[in-house]
């Protein structure tokens, strides 16, 4: 199957991308030129599922699109621009000049880069006027700092990375070079995102199985003895897992009372992981059914692996009594989800020789301390106490302060001082986390 490459940018970019492709093998490329970045709105959103990955022209609308959120990072990338772009523009300029520069102005490109080329091509003689950023800048911005500097004799002539600009200032009668990408840079970019999409597309097509556990109350269990009351419930169960099994391609069976598993793809169970429909999956089986349920989430290269790795989220998810769904992926990171928005990953693997030596004679296991790890940086706090801890983990104060005592032990943690928790009782110990 070939890889779907969108390539947008202004059509004369576009097209020497295309120029530069074209002896691919298995790659189709489909151009979506603009004249104005606002364009990009619509032409990410025409294609959008269709292509594997997007190849941006340059920095401006790479980043116009991440900032208005209409790719993430994963999904595209732009030729960067090195020196010899910068030094064959240069070159350029004083043959059509037919002069030596002494004085220009140049926009996008990193100030260190322009000084290391400086200094690497014995440039020192040229005096250049940066306006050097990160991300995206309005053309507006770009186009005063070039005509403030040419208009005011600062600089001889302009060189622009963006095309926009590079219009704007030949039309004011500026004499303007436009920097762009060499052609090792664009089949090195291009590479890369044939790589990405490969790489995707096979971890989209890993075997995803989702297990559904029934979590019986005194209630439940007692109707476990009059079956028809029951089977009626797991036949609810059924139905609504059925659906969703449908939604996600994927096939459903039954194991035993009160354990179901749904077979299908990493791919078509993500979609779903985005939004909140594993939450309101949840809510149905719990209102139509009438059975309070957890789910559990396993990915792996094969069945055997991904039914593994469920049961590790089974495991997890039992030890947090509120916890309803928990996924394990093939790398036995354990990803616990409080709502679509609020969710903890931690490493349940061995964290290493030099933890492992810190943590040897510890009763804690290295996945506590990989999830407190995890709920530190989410909750962005080094400096905590046993209350914070409990609430964190969902447990007793005493079990958190346990647990503190066993980082203390290790150096994973260490007491930086007290505060009073009341006017009777002795003052509660703050700690300092020292995770590595």
């Amino acid at each position: 199957m070939k890889v779907k490459i969108g390539v947008i940018g202004p059509i004369d970019s576009v097209n020497r991308i295309l120029l530069v492709a074209k002896d691919f093998e298995n790659v189709e490329l489909y151009p979506c030129a603009y004249t104005n970045l606002e364009e990009i709105n619509m032409l990410l959103k025409e294609k959008n599922g269709f292509v594997d990955q997007w190849m941006f022209s340059g920095q401006a609308p790479y980043y116009y699109a991440l900032s208005k959120g209409l790719i993430s990072k994963k999904e595209g990338s732009y030729a960067k621009l090195f020196g010899s772009s910068f030094l064959g523009t240069i070159l350029e300029a004083q043959v059509k000049e037919e002069k030596l520069l002494k004085s220009i102005s140049l926009d996008t490109i990193q100030h260190t880069q322009i000084e290391m080329n400086r200094e690497f091509f014995s440039l020192q003689s040229i005096n250049v006027h940066s306006y050097s950023y990160e991300g995206f800048e309005p053309t507006e911005k770009l186009i005063h700092f070039h005509r403030t500097l040419y208009e005011s004799g600062k600089v001889e002539v302009t060189f622009t990375c963006i095309h926009a600009v590079y219009n704007e200032l030949r039309e004011l009668g500026i004499p303007c070079f436009r920097v762009i990408p060499s052609d090792l840079a664009i089949l090195t970019t291009l590479e890369f995102l044939i790589e990405r999409a490969h790489s995707q597309r096979y971890r989209k097509s890993q075997i995803a199985i989702m297990g559904v556990e029934v979590m019986h109350t005194a209630t439940s269990l007692e109707e476990m003895h009059y079956s028809h009351k029951m089977k009626i419930k797991e036949l609810e169960l059924k139905r609504i897992m059925l659906s969703f099994a449908e939604d996600v391609n994927g096939s459903f069976v039954q194991f035993g009372d009160g354990l179901f598993l749904l077979f299908t793809t990493r791919g078509e169970l993500e979609i779903h992981l985005q939004g909140d429909s594993i939450k309101e999956l949840i809510q149905d089986i719990e209102v139509q059914s009438e059975l309070k349920v957890r789910l559990g989430l396993g990915f792996g290269e094969t069945v055997l692996a991904a039914e593994e790795n469920v049961r590790q989220a089974f495991h997890h998810a039992r030890e947090q009594k509120i916890l309803t769904f928990v996924c394990v992926n093939e790398d036995r990171e354990v990803t616990e989800f409080y709502s679509a928005e609020q969710k903890v990953s931690f490493q349940s693997r061995s964290l290493g020789a030099e933890w492992e030596e810190k943590m040897k004679d510890l009763t804690i296991s290295p996945t506590m301390v990989s999830k407190i790890k995890s709920l530190a940086h989410y909750y962005q706090k080094e400096i905590i106490t046993t209350q914070d801890l409990a609430r964190w983990l969902k447990s007793t104060e005493r079990n958190a302060r346990r647990i503190l005592t066993e980082l203390e032990k290790s150096g994973l943690a260490k007491i930086s001082g007290e505060e009073q928790s009341g006017h009777r009782g002795r003052p509660r110990k703050i700690y300092t986390l020292s995770f590595l």
